[in-house]
């Protein structure tokens, strides 16, 4: 999933060549989230006025090149990234604007602003409760009475989600049809504060921004385990909304434009997440068509 992101549209541009200093660049997207993710609200677009990307290695992390303009934060803060495999996602999606740079794409770029900004100023701790926070509201523990048919399709499709999740983690999680919502053990929710604990600040900011968007921490988890793809996790996030479409109908421009939406965002977030989870570095070479 993530490993495309590696390859650059545009053959022969040079991601890793190391250009001699220069000019500073703070232009830099501000993140699209909704309020729940706690960030930027997003800037107009501008003509694109770069024409090479490219990633070098400072004493802080990897830093984007645009021509020979360091990029920046909207902070003002250098733009430096703990992994080479996140530079190159990153740069690549600079590397792919075109005539018009569109900063509402730009979601792995969004997710390193509001990791090095840091808008809301919270600490980790702040970060795993407001994720977790999001097992009250979980979208595929919010059950119908009616009709037999969606209450059926919703049996048949998140009652393995959440078996799989219970037998993962060891913990209990309920569902419900009141309004009230299920009820949460404690224990449910130390077991995975504990889990959540394992990850760094800038995951923990991809694990947010995915929950957001699901609005589901365990259909979130599905996906950082590698248990759904992209796709089955938002189909499953949007369970009743595809059964009142195939019942009713829809607008369909609209429809396709949210559907493709979200599984860009969340496609970004989980990229992001493994990605500022992984040691590893990328070998340094030209990545050419």
């Amino acid at each position: 999933m993530w490993r495309s992101c590696l390859r650059l549209r545009d053959g022969g541009r040079r991601l890793l060549n190391r250009p001699a200093g220069g000019l500073c660049a703070s232009m830099s997207p501000g993140p699209t989230i909704p309020s729940p993710a706690r960030a930027y609200a997003p800037p107009t677009e501008r003509k694109r006025f770069y024409q090479n990307v490219s990633i070098t290695q400072g004493e802080g992390g990897f830093e984007i090149n645009l021509d020979q303009r360091k990029l920046k934060t909207p902070q003002a803060k250098l733009f430096t990234v703990p992994s080479e495999a996140l530079a190159i996602a990153v740069a690549t999606e600079w590397d792919s604007q075109q005539d018009t740079i569109k900063y509402y794409t730009m979601h792995l770029t969004t997710l390193c602003n509001t990791s090095l900004d840091n808008p809301t100023q919270r600490n980790k701790d702040q970060l795993i409760r407001a994720a977790v926070k999001f097992l009250d509201t979980d979208t595929i523990c919010y059950r119908v009475e009616e009709p037999e048919t969606l209450v059926e399709l919703q049996r048949n499709e998140w009652d393995p989600i959440i078996e799989w999740a219970e037998k993962r983690y060891g913990v209990e999680i309920n569902s419900s049809t009141s309004i009230m919502g299920p009820s949460v053990p404690a224990k449910t929710r130390e077991v995975l504060v504990s889990h959540l604990a394992s990850y760094n600040t800038w995951a923990l900011q991809g694990i947010e921004f995915v929950a957001a968007h699901l609005k589901s921490l365990v259909l979130t988890l599905g996906l950082i385990d590698l248990h759904l793809t992209v796709e089955q996790a938002v189909l499953l996030s949007r369970l009743e909304e595809e059964y009142q479409i195939q019942k009713w109908g829809n607008i369909e421009w609209a429809h396709d434009y949210e559907l493709q939406e979200l599984r860009a965002r969340t496609a970004a977030g989980t990229l992001f997440i493994h990605l500022c989870s992984e040691s590893t570095t990328v070998k340094h070479k030209l990545l050419n068509e």
